[in-house]
């Protein structure tokens, strides 16, 4: 089935769920928010949320960073 990731179609299995998905790209859970289909995914669901035909994924990743102390100097 089709799907489209982050603005590219892509092929998956049909049923794959986000968790697997994911697993597939190389990405750990943890350090991303997925939004499937212009709703966001609550990580404790992605094992149990699947992908349909159609649907469109993004997946968004954390960049660390911030201010430290030394950044005044």
């Amino acid at each position: 089935m089709r799907i489209t990731l982050n603005g590219e179609a892509r092929e998956v299995t049909e049923g794959q769920s986000v968790a697997s998905l994911l697993a597939d790209l190389g990405i750990q859970a943890e350090r991303v928010a997925v939004e499937l289909n212009l709703t966001i995914v609550d990580r404790q669901t992605f094992t149990g949320t699947s992908l349909r035909d159609g649907d469109r994924v993004e997946v968004i990743g954390f960049i660390g960073g911030g201010r430290s102390d030394d950044d005044e100097r």
